[in-house]
């Protein structure tokens, strides 16, 4: 009987796994193919020609070089910003009697159920007003505002579960609050933080909404409405724009890939708590 679930269970994970990779690996095989033999065939045919001349025409013609270093100047110091912060927030709400703490992390967390449709026009607003529209400074300012609340609620539980004798033994052996925070919270949390930061590197790098709310010229343009710019250029040129897309999410493979341990680690010890 257990066989049987097993096998069944192993049979399901296999159809789902495959139900998952076809669409991603339909878009690899149709990257590599010639323009003619997707108009004489049809997309959904199986692959008469190889090239790689799509991801040429993509990375130079299309842009997507300039867009991914947009999307890195972007992702990058939003993800470094919005962890400090957020690492720092958790440990004082977690670690230090302030009054009305909770009603503190409540409030951060508030913006978050907030339907990010109906803070289109204002955040453009207030972006122009401040003189940072169309540059990458609104972007940055716009992904660490928005997700301060959550990371802050996830560390916030991490942090607060740690057991406070060695915040004691940390304070009788001389360290300040500073030593404490850089010396022993943030390496307790390191797996939550590798987690965070895989999970809000894929958000911030693949966001679309908040790009075109508060950007307007191509050239600050990241990587995702690069792409809608690539479907509008290559109308019926799918291989390209399959092309790019892959370029698109080699970054955020690479990420998961290179914090995988962290990540499951993380997420293992989330649900543990």
């Amino acid at each position: 009987m257990n066989k049987l679930r097993t096998g069944a269970f192993h049979t399901g994970m296999i159809l789902l796994s495959l139900l998952w990779l076809g669409p991603v690996l339909w878009v690899v095989v149709m990257s590599t193919r010639s323009f003619d033999d997707i108009a004489a065939h049809g997309v959904g045919s199986l692959p008469r020609s190889f090239t790689l001349d799509t991801y040429r025409q993509a990375w130079t013609d299309g842009g997507e070089l300039r867009a991914l270093i947009n999307s890195m100047l972007v992702a990058v110091p939003s993800v470094a910003l919005s962890l400090g912060l957020a690492a720092m927030a958790a440990f004082a709400l977690s670690r230090f009697r302030i009054p009305g703490r909770r009603t503190i992390l409540l409030l951060m967390l508030a913006g978050n159920l907030l339907p990010p449709q109906i803070l289109l026009i204002p955040v453009a607003k207030f972006s122009e007003l401040t003189g940072l529209y169309d540059t990458l400074w609104a972007l940055i300012a716009v992904q660490v505002g928005f997700g301060l609340g959550f990371y802050t609620f996830v560390l916030h539980g991490f942090m607060r579960d740690l057991p406070g004798e060695i915040q004691e033994a940390a304070t009788i052996d001389g360290a300040g609050t500073a030593q404490i925070f850089t010396r022993v919270m943030l390496p307790l949390t390191r797996p939550a933080l590798a987690a965070l930061g895989a999970l809000s590197f894929t958000w911030i790098f693949n966001d679309l909404l908040w790009a075109i709310t508060v950007l307007r010229t191509d050239d600050n343009m990241p990587v995702t409405p690069a792409l809608l710019a690539l479907q509008g250029q290559f109308v019926s040129s799918w291989n390209v724009i399959a092309a790019g897309t892959v370029i698109a999410a080699v970054p955020t493979v690479a990420v998961f890939l290179r914090f995988q341990r962290h990540f499951v680690s993380g997420l293992a010890l989330g649900a543990v708590k």
